[in-house]
């Protein structure tokens, strides 16, 4: 059995560090690697798509970041409670022909008891953007942990 600390019941702290691990997993743009951190039933509700196990999720996020080039995303802890998270993130991407965006959205996660997620659903809104207006403007990878957060960047 796979275990993926932190594990529930949460509480602040662990709440945190599960959101930025999560933060984290997603800016590698690693398929494989973000659908560790799901049960092999997971059940996601991402926009209007309805994704079910981890072979769906690989197959969904290939999909996304082959659109969403250069995604870069920041998770804040919007509440918490036994083996429940929410959160708001944003996160800025480009299209093949360099037209902007910034997405804009909440997630509620359920935890199995291993830590792994069971339930994820997205609510997700897309606004264009100039380049110019780009905030996330560290390199590829994970956020440097010196690097603001929604809060702090006021949005």
């Amino acid at each position: 059995m796979s275990i993926k600390p932190p594990i529930p019941p949460f509480n602040f702290e662990t709440a945190i560090k599960k959101v930025r691990l999560a933060e984290n997993a997603w800016n590698t743009k690693d398929p494989v690697t973000v659908s560790h951190a799901y049960t092999e039933d997971s059940f996601w509700r991402n926009r209007s798509e309805f994704i079910k196990g981890r072979e769906e999720i690989i197959e969904f996020l290939k999909r996304k970041w082959i659109k969403e080039i250069d995604y870069k995303l920041i998770k804040e802890l919007w509440a918490y409670d036994k083996n429940r998270i929410s959160v708001r993130f944003q996160y800025e991407w480009h299209d093949p022909e360099f037209n902007y965006f910034r997405a804009y959205g909440n997630e509620n996660w359920e935890f199995s008891e291993t830590g792994l997620m069971s339930r994820r659903e997205a609510s997700i809104n897309d606004i264009s953007i100039d380049k110019k207006d780009c905030l996330f403007t560290w390199g590829d990878g994970p956020r440097p942990k010196d690097f603001p957060g929604l809060t702090e960047l006021g949005i």
